[in-house]
């Protein structure tokens, strides 16, 4: 296929799905959502995700509909360094949930590609049990390029699989970075898969990662790795008893684990749901989320100031003046920047 006609098709894909977001009605959408309907579900995050401005009431509404039945689940970020296997763990894993009896929606923050802006890694593929089996919902959202790469709709998300009868959300990240301090912010349980063998164990990650987490696996215990599986596991386990003790008292355990093998998936269920019943019985659970649904009302309000202030027509008349003047050497960029904000 040429360069010409794969470029027409994708336009003509992209005007597809806004001519049928622009057919969408609010009520029979999240009727159908909560019907627990999966095209409907698929539907109500691409409407979320849009960045067309008219949509944005018409996914405000679906989601104000959607509210009452979302917030049943457990919410699971994980992380783990590149290469330690996240995508392999979350297939066999949510099908270890779905054995039990869960219904797993998995939202896979992918980096977005800079020139399309589409997602990248295609999690679909790299999670083709769980893709294919009606018990599971997998969503890859290209990041945006986004801080961290997280998806900005993310959280939103997380209401529409709920409301939709999910009750075990899975949040991958891309990576140690950025993006965990975010995904950690909208999620209950934060879980750190690690290598074991792979050079000096405690340097290898940064310690604000270690500290966030609420569990750690050990990914790849099996054959001649599986010694040094069991020596990182006591040497994280020492690490994290070193670490500051949370808030709720719990402090973080860690298990070994191998996709292969199915091995360690039962204890990795039972440390959430011990934490869970942990947290509840604390209190902390409920207060948690409540902290951060205010985070991410002030992110949303940074992020609507922002959004306002470079849609100004004047703004954008200052700003294409301050850059010329700063790319001719005339002011700082702190003077530009004080010219546009007139501050």
């Amino acid at each position: 296929m040429s360069d010409d006609i794969k470029k027409q098709s994708e336009k003509n894909a992209s005007e597809q799905i806004r001519n049928h977001l622009r057919n969408l009605n609010a009520v029979h959408l999240s009727d159908a959502i909560l019907a627990h309907d999966r095209t409907a579900l698929a539907q109500g995050i691409t409407l979320i995700e849009s960045t067309q401005a008219g949509h944005s009431p018409l996914a405000s509404e679906v989601i104000h509909r959607c509210l009452p039945a979302a917030g049943n689940s457990i919410r699971i970020g994980i992380t783990g360094v590149p290469g330690v296997g996240k995508s392999t763990f979350i297939d066999v894993f949510g099908m270890h949930l779905i054995s039990l009896g869960k219904k797993v929606a998995v939202l896979a923050i992918d980096p977005s590609s800079p020139l399309s802006k589409g997602s990248i890694l295609g999690d679909k593929t790299r999670m083709d049990q769980l893709a294919s089996h009606e018990n599971a919902f997998v969503r890859p959202s290209p990041s945006s390029e986004t801080l961290g790469g997280v998806a900005r709709k993310t959280r939103e998300t997380i209401i529409l699989c709920e409301a939709a009868g999910f009750d075990v959300i899975l949040i991958e990240t891309v990576g140690v970075g950025q993006s965990e301090t975010a995904v950690h912010s909208m999620t209950d349980f934060f879980l750190l898969l690690m290598l074991a063998g792979a050079g000096d164990q405690l340097q290898g990650i940064k310690r604000g990662i270690m500290e966030m987490c609420d569990g750690m696996l050990i990914t790849k215990a099996d054959g001649e790795n599986g010694k040094a599986a069991s020596f990182a596991k006591a040497e994280y386990l020492s690490a994290l008893h070193l670490f500051p003790a949370k808030e709720n008292g719990w402090t973080p355990p860690v298990e070994l684990c191998s996709a292969p093998e199915k091995k360690g998936l039962s204890e990795a269920w039972d440390m959430i749901l011990s934490f869970e019943k942990w947290t509840k019985e604390r209190g902390t659970f409920l207060q948690k989320r409540n902290r951060q649904d205010i985070h991410w009302m002030h992110e949303t309000i940074r992020e609507k100031i922002v959004s306002d202030f470079f849609s100004s027509k004047e703004v954008q008349t200052k700003l294409a003046q301050a850059e010329q003047e700063l790319i001719s050497g005339k002011i700082t960029a702190f003077e530009a920047a004080r010219l546009v904000s007139g501050s």
